[in-house]
């Protein structure tokens, strides 16, 4: 078939394989430039590693320095009955060709991560591949529900204020159209089901189901990524649902600080950069500010993608330092360039200025947009994108 990009409000519709593979390229030639990952872990778990950060810590773990073996978690959707398949089937698919070209073992297991057949057949992964035990887990499972494996219930997130109703806009990529949105009050219910969606319940129970088997090994560390961002987001996220999930996400990595700590170990939430992600465009309201920060950070030449923030947070923060450096709270902080503050200033007075009719040219929704596009494997102008791709190549 031959495959177009395919976008229904902010969700994409299609992936191209060849450029899901250029993306790959790209990234694993950024970081084999970049400072190399010095002491980094050998046998790593990554929940989640078939796109976002879960993948550019995959790929700065396997080709940056650590020469790590991994193991990943997603939840992706082949190709067949005329459906491209997502793009991070095609992405764990390439990333598995290369890392073996490199020399090191790639394991995909594509499945529901909250469930318990799904932790058992990682368990026996670990035994088969990784001689019992894992140096490091990276938690980044992104859904928008949670079924829980014991029983019929299922828990949805919302993304919602909880202090006063929030007016804002959404991008929608389909048609380059400003939407102006408004969210009411989340209700406690809403709340409580984010937190079980977003939380860190699940990523607490992955921890006990690996030191119950036994797999945690002698200085194993665990990873969460998290957002906090600067105070013209809070309303939306730190004070909304989305910030009630992450609190307790940066709670249960105290708990579990204190299990690994019987292993000489550690347990870590990073807060990262607002960036173009699957799981960042659904956020309503954040996408103007994205591009906003996108326009002042590149001109300040700060700004970084997924993979740069992968490649720095285990160059500079989680391999680099004895103890690791944490702020007040115990957060691994690789948001610092985000807000800078001068960067702030500059954000806040796009912002103030950018509408419907000027936010194409005010803001880098260019840049945004291609980043979208990227994650699909559109954009690439060394890709002919009229040529026919056999799908049915990956199915066998």
């Amino acid at each position: 078939m031959i495959i177009k990009p395919v976008i229904q409000g902010v969700v994409a519709k299609s992936a191209h394989p060849l450029g899901c593979k250029q993306a790959l390229i790209n990234q694993i030639n950024y970081v084999k430039s970049a400072p190399a990952i010095k002491d980094g872990p050998k046998r790593v778990l990554i929940l989640g590693g078939s796109s976002g950060f879960g993948l550019a810590a995959r790929i700065a773990l396997t080709f940056g320095g650590a020469e790590a073996d991994t193991i990943s978690v997603s939840f992706e959707k082949p190709p067949g009955d005329g459906r491209t398949g997502s793009a991070g089937f095609y992405n764990d698919y390439y990333f598995k060709q290369f890392a073996q070209q490199h020399g090191r073992q790639a394991i995909n297991i594509h499945g529901d991560a909250f469930s318990n057949q799904v932790k058992a057949d990682v368990i026996e992964a670990i035994e088969t591949y990784f001689e019992g035990e894992v140096d490091l887990i990276i938690y980044s499972v992104a859904s928008g529900i949670r079924p829980d494996p014991d029983s019929d219930k299922v828990w949805r997130s919302s993304i919602k204020p909880m202090l006063e109703p929030v007016s804002g806009a959404t991008l929608m990529l389909e048609n380059d159209h400003w939407q102006p949105s408004r969210l009411e009050v989340a209700t406690e219910q809403e709340a409580s089901d984010t937190i079980k969606v977003m939380g860190g319940e699940d990523w607490e129970k992955w921890i006990d189901a690996l030191i119950n088997a036994e797999s945690i090994a002698p200085g194993c560390q665990t990873l969460a990524f998290s957002y906090i961002g600067p105070d013209i987001t809070h309303p939306i996220y730190l004070d909304g649902t989305l910030g009630r999930a992450k609190v307790d996400l940066h709670q249960t990595s105290h708990s579990l600080n204190l299990k690994l700590a019987n292993f000489d170990g550690g347990a870590y939430a990073a807060v990262c950069k607002a960036l173009v992600t699957k799981a960042s465009v659904f956020i309503p309201g954040l996408s103007p500010y994205l591009i906003a920060l996108y326009k002042v950070m590149k001109q300040k030449g700060t700004h970084e993608g997924c993979i740069e923030q992968m490649q720095r947070l285990f160059t500079t923060k989680l391999y680099s330092q004895n103890p690791v450096p944490v702020d007040g709270e115990r957060l691994i902080r690789i948001d610092d360039l985000e807000l800078d503050s001068d960067t702030q200033t500059q954000v806040k007075q796009l912002l103030a200025e950018m509408n419907s009719e000027n936010f194409q040219q005010l803001g880098d929704y260019q840049g945004f947009k291609n980043e979208f596009l990227n994650l699909n494997g559109f954009g690439f102008d060394n890709i002919d994108y009229s040529q026919p791709i056999d799908t049915d190549m990956f199915i066998k």
